[in-house]
């Protein structure tokens, strides 16, 4: 088993237990106690539990939305790793609607890095405004709305009229859980109607995730799988999640661990 599938399997149980123990976890895994270890290191410096003697426990308050600058640290090899692959899949010329997410910004600087070409990219999201005026060759539109200044965002009816005035190659959207049931949902009304607009006005709509997404729902429903095209996630999806977005003809990319890209079939 690759370690990043590992640890796909001790965040599920985290979630299900809310606690784990490394002695428990090194036998159920055949590994050792000091990888079970340096696997809640990982765990830790993303912010998503809090190593208590002999294991971790999932914080508490890893269900709420936190500030564009505490998120964006989140993950960040995985967030690469996303934008990497985006970064193959967007060719030059594409006209790109991109959300306020943490995730978005990781696909920009990939943009960048890739050399993309006469892009334009539509956003309310000031990070990746400022981070698109880096690149001189792009055109960079701002949607207008309302600021939510702790989400470096903007929202409302202006960001939405903002949105509905264009039509786009590709909207690419994050969103705060992705489950079998309930679909894709977000953390409030405002951020789901942004992001349900930009599905509405794309030809190519994908949503691009972590792994801690998955099995996960937040307040406000966007939509459910059937209104996707794409999933682009940082680890191979379990079997079952396989089996339900073939059901719902979503093609899902993922990275493993020497960074290769791969179909989930």
């Amino acid at each position: 088993m690759l370690a990043i599938e590992r640890r796909k399997l001790i965040l599920e149980q985290l979630h299900r237990e809310k606690r784990v123990v490394v002695s428990e976890l090194s036998r159920k895994f055949s590994v050792s106690e000091e990888t079970i270890r340096r696997d809640l290191d990982k765990f830790e410096k993303d912010d998503l539990v809090t190593k208590s003697y002999g294991g971790a426990v999932l914080k508490e308050d890893v269900g709420a939305e936190m500030p564009f600058k505490d998120r964006k640290k989140r993950n960040m090899l995985g967030k690469r790793v996303i934008g990497d692959i985006l970064s193959e899949i967007i060719r030059d010329g594409d006209h790109i609607l991109l959300d306020p997410s943490t995730t978005a910004l990781s696909i920009v600087k990939a943009l960048r890095s890739e050399g993309k070409k006469d892009l334009t990219i539509i956003t309310n999201s000031l990070e990746v405004l400022v981070e698109c005026a880096e690149d001189s060759d792009w055109e960079v539109i701002s949607t207008g709305g309302i600021l939510q200044a702790e989400k470096y965002a903007l929202v409302g009816p202006k960001a939405i009229a903002g949105i509905e005035s264009f039509h786009a190659d590709k909207a690419i959207i994050s969103c705060k859980g992705f489950d079998m049931d309930k679909g894709l949902t977000d953390i409030n009304d405002m951020f789901s109607q942004v992001k349900q607009t930009m599905l509405k006005n794309a030809t190519r709509r994908i949503l691009a995730v972590d792994y801690t997404k998955f099995d996960q729902i937040g307040f406000s429903r966007i939509c459910g799988a059937e209104d996707i095209d794409m999933v682009v996630t940082d680890v191979q999806p379990s079997d079952a999640w396989a089996r339900y977005m073939k059901d719902k003809e979503v093609v899902c990319f993922y990275g493993d661990e020497d960074q290769r890209y791969r179909i989930c079939q």
